[in-house]
């Protein structure tokens, strides 16, 4: 299976998203588009809304990923379905009704995801009740807010254990995301663990050529 790349808009000119998004929707570019969602709550940054979303899908046929990392996703999640979202992302901890946001995703007939920070736990998931209305794990390999931060190393005990415990449950169907310091050295790791999508942002947004950078990246990987 051929693993997936997903740019994160997070690093990409913000004053040209419409842009830097077009720069990877050449032939072998851009699997899906991760969209990050920053309240400067839950995570100390702040970045985009729903409305930059809706703005970005009229010239875009790409994959929206929008990973939420906002305190209260739910007060929002109407929005963000209607902008235009395929797949939601969200964290556990801010959900007190866990099962009741995925079920709402899933409803507005959008893939749901829950992200994992460094310090989350496989039991936090619930994935005994919830695996059924999951479709992908983003395992965060960093801590979130920031773009470019240093890779963290443990990340990959924890794709493996996480793959392993899916397969071996009956979840085989969940896709494992990894998001955060993924480049040229740290990709075929993850990918070697049990990742089948990679988040990158700085490794090709940093760089001078995007559309080149993201073709050298998945060389790394297949």
């Amino acid at each position: 299976m051929q693993t997936l790349i997903a740019p994160s808009i997070l690093s990409a000119d913000f004053a040209n998203l419409a842009h830097s998004v077009k720069l990877l929707e050449k032939e072998n570019g851009a699997d899906l588009l991760h969209i990050d969602i920053m309240d400067g709550h839950y995570v100390p940054n702040l970045t985009i809304g729903p409305n930059v979303i809706a703005s970005l899908r009229k010239c875009s046929e790409l994959f929206f990923e929008t990973h939420l990392m906002i305190s209260n996703p739910d007060y929002l999640l109407n929005e963000f379905i209607k902008a235009g979202s395929d797949r939601i992302v969200v964290h556990p901890e801010t959900c007190p009704h866990l099962h009741r946001t995925l079920t709402k995703i899933k409803e507005a007939d959008l893939e749901a995801g829950l992200a994992i920070n460094p310090a989350t736990s496989w039991e936090t998931c619930q994935f005994e009740y919830l695996g059924s209305l999951i479709d992908t794990i983003t395992i965060m390999s960093v801590n979130p807010g920031f773009p470019a931060q240093k890779f963290i190393e443990f990340s990959i005990l924890k794709i493996k254990d996480f793959r392993q415990k899916l397969d071996s449950k009956g979840l085989s169907h969940i896709k494992i995301e990894v998001d955060g310091g993924i480049n040229k050295k740290t990709a075929p790791l993850v990918v070697k663990a049990g990742a089948e999508i990679l988040v990158a942002g700085n490794a090709i947004y940093g760089e001078a050529d995007p559309f080149q950078a993201l073709l050298d990246l998945r060389q790394s990987v297949n």
